[in-house]
């Protein structure tokens, strides 16, 4: 293929694109359905031209082009409560039916731990120490009892917006951690998992030793639905990265994550909005004690349907008559 020829056949197609790159927010809307395929053609003609060793100008203008065009594909591309309700009704919830292995097992590995412990802790109360730590164990006390003037409250806060930005720095630094963990082959998910199935069961197991479950269980079942659900699908999004660092399916080991980060990105993306979700339940409703109890319990059973429903039914197509 000659220069000249090529430039000749190609030249009005490059014209049409530049007038939609550089046209103005209406024109642009006017070709949205034409420009995706028309950016893989300005693609495709620059690599030819760099692969015939084109004059350079040539070269150049096809890189302009094609990195303007860029820009207006991936990097204009802003948040709107449309977008926004796409992901959440759709997008995330079946990246996580996606991967309906990967969670079923972090499901029963986290819960099955966590029942473990709250059992044995409670039957042998002096393993708690070993677990959680003197600290540890005052804190919880003090947060659950009653008469303690952190009933219900972290001590590090004093309000409620404080208590709501104490929960999602920890939380969400949490998950993350879990999330970045998978990276080493999967196995620092894991440990980061288990770690917090002991943990929670441990302190647990103390609370009922205390005798001061009638007020944790109301305080917990709030915002558990949210966050704990969090917490695994964090798991779950670490255990897809490292599971593809190592079954490549052919692609080299970068291109086996990059195409899991498709995946694993929104579940974490969607944990970190049930995070936040979780952090205002915790905030502004969990702790309000005054509240009954069978409120309460209620509102966190329906917690806990609505996010089994959630993530069973949302985004399926419907099926054609």
């Amino acid at each position: 293929m000659t220069q000249q020829a090529f430039v000749s056949r190609r030249e009005k197609f490059w014209r049409e694109f530049e007038a939609a790159v550089r046209g103005g927010r209406r024109n642009l809307k006017k070709r949205a359905p034409w420009f995706p395929q028309g950016y893989r053609e300005l693609t495709q003609d620059l690599n030819t031209a760099r692969a015939h060793g084109f004059d350079p100008s040539i070269i150049e203008r096809l890189n302009l082009l094609v990195l303007e065009g860029n820009q207006i594909l991936y990097s204009r591309r802003s948040w709107s409560p449309k977008i926004l309700a796409d992901f959440a009704l759709r997008t995330f919830p079946r990246a996580v039916r996606s991967q309906w292995r990967a969670l079923a097992a972090s499901t029963l590995l986290f819960y099955g731990i966590g029942v473990f412990f709250i059992v044995l802790c409670t039957r042998h109360p002096h393993l708690v120490s070993q677990f959680l730590g003197a600290r540890w164990m005052a804190d919880l006390e003090a947060m659950y009892n009653p008469a303690s003037s952190h009933f219900l409250r972290p001590r590090a806060v004093s309000s409620d917006a404080d208590m709501f930005g104490f929960y999602i720095y920890n939380n969400i630094s949490i998950a993350f951690r879990t999330f970045a963990g998978g990276i080493l082959a999967g196995v620092g998910s894991l440990f980061i998992l288990c770690f917090n199935a002991v943990f929670l069961g441990a302190a647990t197991a103390h609370i009922l030793n205390t005798g001061f479950g009638e007020t944790f269980f109301p305080f917990v079942i709030g915002h558990a639905s949210f966050e704990l659900t969090a917490l695994v699908l964090s798991a779950q999004a670490g255990l897809l990265l490292g599971y593809r660092l190592f079954v490549t399916k052919g692609l080299s080991r970068a291109a086996s994550l990059k195409s899991a980060g498709k995946t694993a990105l929104p579940i974490i993306a969607g944990a970190t909005l049930m995070l936040v979700l979780a952090a205002a339940v915790e905030a502004f409703w969990s702790s309000r004690h005054e509240i009954p109890a069978a409120v309460r319990y209620a509102t966190g059973a329906a917690g806990w349907a609505l996010v089994a429903l959630y993530f069973v039914f949302a985004g399926r197509e419907r099926k054609a008559r």
